[in-house]
């Protein structure tokens, strides 16, 4: 008899990764997060790793059957920063956000390290004031005490990929220190590092509130209107088509529309207006606005992870963490530098007594000077702490701009180019003249809105509101009309083909009477723009309108210009019309331009330098993407706001020279913080090898750099622009 024996095959299961999102205490620069995702790389089965320092936060994927989350935060440990809050497997599963918390500055790691350790340094010198005997010893106690936690985290770094940190330029110096007989200067190195970390750890501290005070601008709970009875519910569960309740004093909770009530509404948290707009219904609100003297009913229109807030706060963070080319140029630097420092500290230490029989002491000890001196903290945190500080006080001012290489082009702008509708002018021209050649006035006008009734062009728009505020009687419509961008659009009616054309269109289909031009140019010479209503190849009429000048266009033009930058208005209109507005404002017109010869004069203005483009519509937004930096009304379109790098929340032109100042004080702070960095470095190395510079004040100079410079970024959150 044959037995047959069935095994049981167990089937390995493969899952998927797991997203993981950690916040981490301790970061303050780009260093930091380097360090860790080194780390994180050599870890197996992490990937697609994100750490942002200015976000305080750790995102990855990981597959748990080779990499669990304690392991993960083992190693984040291990490099002296702290995770403090993950999400469990069963939020991960089912994709929850990490919450998180932030603790006072004083009861973080660094400071009970710093307690710690100085501590152990006033003990230490009690016990060689009390027993100068023992002094060596207590000295010598203190510093190979105090060393271990910073010692460890070297080695972390080096096993991790990061072998040239700064802790290991500290570490290698204390010990140093204490092989030449100086453990008392090795003691004061260690306390004085420590507390150089913990300084620049408030100081960081201290950029991420601003984007902490844009995040608090937006009310933790709204008054909720449902089948006639108010609700106070969390405003994070706001819906799209919820009513809410705004009364005198309220934030308003999330972005929407007035459906009831007046009230004038401040908006300085969002736009930085200073002046409260009224709002009446059918009036869009922003969340985190206030209502300053009246109660309004708002139909929600935007989810709060969506609202006017959160998109600002999401773009400030991922702008702080996109590098600018100096940023990107001084990390370049760094990663050759400190090595290079290192072997520099090395030859100071050796090639003295080698070469000249200088004492082996003496030059040890300038060499460990030299090490500390060399460390490129400063020089690192320079670039990205003034482009983080630029960032966030533009936005608190309305003004957004998409990141640091976007921040830095602002300010060697020497071209400003205009869109002219919309932009330049109000947007909403209105119709002034109503010239019939064949049948009456309101026919002309009923023809020419039967066709444009369908199109969402300003001018169209224009053109049937007057109809309707007359109350024609439009002619039937059949099929779609069909557009030729920047010159016509045709609709077939009862009566046949009629287009509303340009006239440098219709030029090109049929000619034009004498007296008809000389009518059509003098209307054009006045500012206006004419179109002109054709049936099949015979002129019916024109019509004239007219769009005003923004109030505060003439003002920016000017302001523009006494910063040295040139001013051109780029408009598909006329040549006569372009340059009425032109003279009136002070800039000079480029007219006849169909969107793509917009891309062509954007190219030709770029060879004489950067170029910024200014615009609000669709149609410009091949030319925001082709400008050196796209500036984007905002009350444009979506599609501008996406394409732009920089944004005019508060919809005043006056936001573009106020952008470009801002990021001209943000270039000075950067290069004074890089002068400042290398300048002292410079002295101290010179003393140093002069013999003038001790090891604590080596180390006092690194990280008094190091917050001196953070701190003079710090300024910039107070930026303010005052036109003169």
């Amino acid at each position: 008899m044959v037995v047959t024996v069935m095994k049981s095959v167990e089937v390995e299961t493969v899952n998927a990764p797991l997203p993981l999102k950690l916040r981490i205490e301790g970061m303050d620069c780009a260093s930091c997060a380097l360090k860790i995702e080194n780390a994180m790389k050599r870890l197996p089965g992490v990937s697609d790793i994100s750490v942002s320092y200015g976000q305080e936060s750790l995102n990855l994927k990981f597959d748990e059957n080779r990499t669990s989350v304690a392991a993960i935060e083992e190693k984040v440990r291990a490099l002296g920063f702290t995770p403090v809050s993950g999400i469990a497997r069963e939020q991960i599963r089912a994709g929850a956000p990490a919450e998180a918390g932030h603790s006072s500055w004083w009861r973080a790691r660094k400071a009970r390290l710093v307690a710690v350790i100085g501590g152990l340094f006033a003990g230490a010198a009690l016990v060689a004031h009390l027993a100068p005997g023992i002094a060596q010893w207590a000295w010598s106690i203190a510093a190979i005490v105090t060393i271990v936690p910073f010692a460890r985290r070297a080695y972390a770094g080096a096993v991790s990929g990061t072998p040239f940190s700064i802790e290991t330029l500290m570490s290698v110096a204390a010990l140093g220190a204490l092989s030449i007989g100086a453990p008392e200067e090795a003691a004061a190195v260690i306390l004085l590092f420590a507390l150089g970390e913990l300084l620049e750890g408030v100081a960081a501290g201290k950029a991420r509130a601003g984007i902490e005070t844009l995040v608090a601008l937006i009310p933790r709970d709204a008054l909720r209107e449902r089948d006639g009875t108010l609700q106070r519910v969390p405003a994070d569960t706001l819906a799209i088509g919820d009513i809410v309740i705004v009364r005198l004093g309220d934030r308003i909770p999330a972005d929407g529309n007035v459906i009831g009530g007046t009230a004038d509404i401040d908006e300085s948290p969002v736009t930085g207006e200073s002046v409260p707009v009224a709002k009446t219904v059918g009036a869009a609100v922003y969340a985190g606005s206030i209502s300053t003297n009246g109660e309004l009913r708002i139909d929600v229109k935007r989810a709060a992870a969506d609202n006017t807030i959160a998109r600002i706060v999401h773009m400030v963070e991922t702008a702080q963490e996109s590098k600018a080319p100096t940023a990107r140029l001084i990390d370049r630097f760094s990663r050759r530098y400190t090595p290079a420092a290192m072997v520099i500290a090395l030859l100071v230490a050796i090639v003295p007594p080698l070469v000249f029989h200088a004492p082996w002491d003496t030059w040890i000890y300038r060499g460990l000077a030299t090490l500390l001196i060399a460390c490129p903290c400063a020089l690192v945190i320079s670039t990205p702490a003034a482009i983080a500080s630029g960032l966030t006080a533009l936005a608190r001012r309305g003004l957004l701009v998409k990141g640091g290489a976007a921040l830095e082009t602002l300010g060697r702008i020497r071209t400003v180019a205009f869109d002219k509708t919309g932009t330049l002018t109000a947007g909403r021209p209105e119709v002034t003249d109503i010239v019939a050649l064949m049948g009456t006035q309101d026919e002309l006008l009923a023809k020419a809105a039967a066709v444009e009734c369908k199109a969402s062009h300003p001018l169209g728009v224009a053109i049937v509101a007057v109809a309707r505020q007359r109350g024609l009687e439009l002619p039937a419509s059949f099929g779609a009309a069909l557009t030729v961008p920047g010159k016509a659009i045709t609709a077939r009616l009862k009566s046949g083909f009629v287009s509303v054309a340009s006239p440098r269109y219709v030029a090109e289909q049929t000619a034009l009477d004498g007296a008809l031009v000389t009518q059509l140019e003098g209307l054009e010479q006045q500012g206006k723009t004419v179109v002109v209503v054709l049936a099949g190849k015979r002129v019916e009429g024109l019509i004239a309108l007219r769009d005003e000048p923004r109030s505060d266009a003439k003002r920016a033009v000017e302001a523009l210009h006494r910063m040295g930058i040139d001013t051109v208005m780029l408009t598909g209109d006329n040549r006569r019309t372009a340059n009425a507005i032109g003279d009136a404002l002070g800039v000079r017109p480029v007219a006849d331009l169909l969107p793509d010869a917009k891309l062509t004069e954007i190219a030709a203005l770029r060879e004489q330098g950067p170029v910024a483009m200014v615009g609000d519509g669709i149609n410009d937004a091949p030319a925001l993407a082709a400008a050196s930096v796209g500036i984007a009304m905002g009350g444009g379109t979506d599609v501008a706001l996406e394409t732009a790098e920089a944004a005019l929340l508060r919809d005043e032109l006056t936001g573009v020279p106020e952008l470009i100042a801002g990021s001209k004080a943000t270039l000075a702070n950067i290069w004074q913080n890089i002068g400042f960095a290398l300048g002292l470095k410079a002295v101290f190395l010179c003393t140093t090898l002069f013999g003038v510079t001790s090891l604590w004040m080596a180390i006092l100079a690194d990280t008094g750099a190091t917050v001196i410079v953070t701190a003079n970024a710090l300024r910039l959150l107070r930026f303010g622009y005052r036109e003169r």
